[in-house]
């Protein structure tokens, strides 16, 4: 056990090589490296999250259950995922995240496979409230991996690129998911993508690494000469736990503003995720496999809405996130409002509606999660968006249960009333910080 303990522990700074034309190649083999590892491992990770969503129907029809009691799965999960996001943070700062995101990772699929040989509602909400206290710890170690090897002027770029593999995992994949769901049963659904992500644990094992100084490398910004002004030159060295809670974390009011905007916009995401392939199935007469392929398009819209908003953060608002997170949840309303006007089975206009959707609502939970870590101390990054990432799963839980029992009692014009009520709040509560960039102090408490 001291040994697990001793690998999980952040490896020793080496001594920093000298040789530019070294310190320029590693960084350039180390940066792909590092990068794409952690895109494979996190989209693993949405693999074996997004399996329940995409198994409901088969669920349904096999046990029986209603849509409240499967609000009550989705709810246990997030809960569970969204108090793991802020715990896992604080160990994720203190933590080398190739051990790290590979455990949590590897769990996840075991209790993936027990949910898949589970019937009892009970038991069921317990293995999938575990899977999701796992979950909690990929998010942290690809903040503390971005934080590290990608400086303040390109961050914005490269995280939301990065990000894409949220909607690879809550796609792509779990479209065979369905595939396989309808085919072979949802208990075959559960257990192979539980298999895979174990063996995905190995490979994060083999190829991720800590920081750059783990290696011998100056820091990210002594190597692109890119500081970020109000943060300390000495900042590498490593904060106890309290400095980075109420220094850099419960004491900073930006956050807490970014958690509450989070909170909205992970309501509408996580409801769009759990409830869409119901509703096309019950309301408009898709198959399953026809509705999960209509949901798709909401993750494609995400790739290019998160990729956009990092590039136009960076690029057309020089690191602001503020402008482009109001400006998105704004015009969500409308987006969300058009999807439930639509007219019957019309799979071009659905997937260009739930695409739209997708595209405006990835671009602020991308940017969210960025500003957050921004606005904090880089030692402190992880921390910081575990902790609005806590906040924002109560939004994912509240989209479980409550917004079930809300469509059970009023139908489906309840459910998008609730969406569009969101896409306000988000707006409204995110507008202070249209003006507060990367250069804010990051101590100013509440």
């Amino acid at each position: 056990m001291s040994t697990l303990f001793d690998r999980l522990k952040p490896p020793p700074h080496k001594p920093e090589i000298t040789d530019h034309e070294t310190v320029k190649n590693l960084y350039s083999h180390w940066r792909l490296r590092v990068f794409y590892s952690m895109y494979i491992g996190y989209a693993l990770y949405y693999l074996t999250r997004k399996c329940l969503a995409f198994s409901m129907p088969a669920l349904i029809q096999d046990l029986g259950y209603d849509k409240a009691q499967l609000g009550i799965l989705t709810t246990t999960l997030a809960i569970s995922y969204g108090v793991s996001k802020f715990v896992s943070g604080l160990i994720g700062d203190r933590s080398n995240p190739r051990y790290f995101m590979a455990i949590g990772l590897m769990a996840t699929g075991v209790f993936n496979i027990l949910f898949g040989l589970s019937s009892s509602l009970l038991v069921l909400a317990v293995f999938w409230g575990l899977n999701g206290w796992f979950q909690g710890f990929g998010w942290p170690s690809c903040t503390r991996l971005l934080s590290h090897w990608y400086s303040k002027s390109e961050r914005g770029r490269w995280w939301s690129i990065w990000a894409t593999s949220q909607n690879i995992g809550g796609s792509i994949i779990p479209l065979c998911v369905a595939y396989l769901a309808q085919i072979y049963g949802w208990r075959f659904a559960m257990i192979l993508p539980g298999i895979i992500v174990i063996l995905g644990g190995f490979f994060l094992l083999n190829r991720l690494c800590d920081t750059p100084q783990s290696l011998g490398l100056p820091p990210i910004e002594k190597f692109r000469s890119d500081y970020t002004p109000h943060l300390p030159r000495e900042s590498e060295r490593e904060l106890t736990v309290r400095e980075i809670l109420f220094e850099y974390v419960l004491t900073n009011k930006y956050l807490w503003v970014l958690g509450i905007g989070y909170f909205f916009v992970y309501l509408i995401r996580q409801a769009i995720n759990d409830w869409t392939i119901l509703y096309l199935v019950e309301m408009k007469g898709y198959t399953q496999l026809g509705a999960g392929a209509v949901v798709f398009w909401f993750e494609m819209g995400g790739i290019a809405g998160g990729i956009l908003a990092g590039w136009a953060s960076d690029r057309l608002f020089a690191g602001n996130r503020g402008p482009v997170n109001v400006l998105f949840c704004l015009m969500s309303i409308g987006a969300i409002y058009g999807f439930s006007q639509s007219p019957g089975n019309v799979p071009l206009l659905d997937s260009f509606l739930i695409f739209l959707i997708g595209f405006l609502i990835f671009g602020p939970l991308i940017l969210i999660g960025i500003a957050a870590a921004e606005l904090s101390h880089k030692k402190a990054a992880a921390t910081a968006t575990g902790f609005i990432g806590c906040i924002a799963y109560l939004g994912a839980a509240t989209a479980g249960y409550p917004v079930g029992v809300i469509t059970q009692t009023f139908g489906w014009e309840g459910y998008f009333l609730t969406l569009t009520i969101c896409s306000v709040c988000a707006t409204l509560s995110l507008l202070p910080l249209w003006k507060v960039g990367v250069h804010a102090p990051a101590q100013l408490a509440v």
